[in-house]
């Protein structure tokens, strides 16, 4: 099939599966706002996405999505080394084209996947989890799933952590510096290459990574500083 035996095939698949996710993350980054318009708003909604069918089937879909594109991204890596060979363990002046994000787009990956695993267990496991649990019928701590709609609750017992913030805005770093190459590259990929786009999807995926991943560390920030006071 081409979009797996063909390296550009792979790269469509990663371009795709890519923009897909940063899609979730907008949407996810305007739900996490609302949280700091209105504690009940951001409960509404949390309860509005909790183990309902429709937020299942979009749970199970992002999943899939995600590891594809890690598939496809770590794929894409043992290709490009198998490709250059001994070269890669030369000692040569990088080229000023090159993005530093560009040349370390593994460990960044790898970061945002820590990332989101510490993620999963502050939320995810906290809330949706408890939740399915109770409907299939298995044993749900009875505080847990008291607390599995409370949104707040969990953003609050979370980032009121020095540890919890520190790590959240090293993966926010990582996943700015992940995004603002993945997204343009992946316009590349697709098609929007000439020399005129390809510098307007740059600034553009700059100033959109850049307004997400703020948007991410103010929620963070606000409610550090709000235990505090």
């Amino acid at each position: 099939m081409w979009l797996s035996n063909s390296s550009v095939g792979r790269k469509v698949v990663m371009s795709v599966t890519g923009i897909a996710l940063v899609l979730f993350l907008t949407f996810h980054m305007a739900m996490n706002l609302v949280a700091l318009i209105s504690a009940n708003a951001y409960n509404t909604v949390c309860e509005f996405l909790g183990a309902n069918w429709y937020a299942l089937v979009g749970t199970a879909a992002l999943a899939v999505l995600f590891i594809i594109h890690i598939i496809y991204a770590f794929w894409l890596t043992m290709q490009n080394r198998k490709a250059r060979g001994t070269e890669r363990y030369a000692v040569t002046e990088r080229r000023k084209e090159v993005e530093w994000a560009s040349q370390n787009m593994l460990v960044l990956g790898i970061i945002v996947i820590v990332g989101l695993a510490l993620h999963l267990v502050h939320f995810w496991s906290k809330m949706m989890l408890p939740e399915v649990m109770h409907d299939l019928g298995m044993h749900a701590d009875t505080m847990t799933l008291a607390y599995a709609s409370n949104g707040i609750y969990h953003i609050e017992n979370t980032f009121s952590s020095v540890v919890n913030v520190v790590l959240y805005l090293v993966w926010l770093g990582a996943l700015w510096f992940h995004l603002t190459h993945g997204f343009w590259s992946s316009m590349q990929t697709l098609g929007w290459n000439n020399k005129v786009w390809i510098n307007r999807w740059q600034c553009i995926s700059n100033i959109y990574t850049s307004i997400v991943v703020a948007c991410f560390a103010l929620v963070v920030v606000v409610f550090f500083i709000k235990s505090l006071i």
